[in-house]
């Protein structure tokens, strides 16, 4: 069936639907014991730099952390999605379960992040400008690699971070678009302290829609800030890696 899916979505047309955008958040894992804490972060994204929203999301959850290579992390995320069309005023809701797994490694002085996430979302559907009462639901894995290489002799100077994320996803309403996106970022990350750092650069957000013939592409500047703390001096620190949307 594989050749009748593809040549079926090849009927239209592509279309490329450029954008520009700011990506701000403020991303923390809390320690509460050697092995267990809390993933809390925030996210806004706006269309063409602070014009206008594009949405809020909120994520929490807890991580079990059985040394500094490895992390479990589960939990729950809320998302308020902006309205695509200018005239319209309702957003849209979306809740999440995920889970996830995180691995660190070195390679001599360069950190590697690998992270695999799976993603339960419920959709709010929005027609004409109104709520429906209705959810479009879909499962979204999601695998990330992180690299970061420093760049200068001076641990105190930032380094070089380059990253890309692929994202797929499944259910009964995904006829043309299992893949959903691809987010590549390239960028400095700098330590501001043990327990604070942020990374700013360049991120490119490729996405099909739900029509299987359009896509955006997002030309998106992106600030994250990482913040790691412990209520316990003996806890296990884990590497900071941007929690995304």
């Amino acid at each position: 069936m594989l050749p009748f899916v593809v040549l079926a979505q090849t009927v239209q047309k592509k279309e490329v639907n450029h954008q520009f955008q700011t990506w701000v958040s403020l991303n923390s894992v809390t320690k509460f014991s050697q092995h267990w804490g809390v993933a809390a972060d925030v996210h806004l994204r706006t269309n063409d730099f602070f014009q206008d929203n594009n949405f809020f999301f909120l994520r929490g959850g807890i991580a079990y952390i059985p040394n500094s290579k490895f992390s479990f992390t589960g939990g729950y995320a809320h998302m308020w999605l902006a309205p695509r069309n200018p005239d319209w005023s309702t957003y849209s809701d979306e809740n999440r379960i995920y889970q996830q797994f995180q691995m660190n490694t070195k390679s001599g002085n360069v950190s590697i992040v690998q992270r695999l996430r799976n993603e339960q979302r419920w959709q709010e559907k929005i027609v004409n400008d109104a709520e429906t009462g209705e959810n479009r639901f879909t499962d979204r894995v999601r695998y990330l690699i992180s690299v970061t290489i420093p760049i200068f002799k001076k641990k105190t100077a930032p380094s070089l971070v380059v990253s890309d994320e692929l994202l797929l996803q499944f259910g009964k309403e995904v006829v043309y678009n299992t893949f959903d996106q691809n987010r590549l970022f390239i960028g400095i990350k700098q330590v501001i302290n043990p327990k604070l750092s942020f990374d700013f650069g360049y991120m490119n957000v490729y996405q099909e829609k739900y029509s299987g013939y359009q896509y955006d592409m997002n030309h998106t500047l992106r600030l994250f800030f990482y913040l790691n703390t412990s209520i316990k001096a003996k806890a296990v620190a884990v590497p900071a890696v941007s929690g995304h949307d």
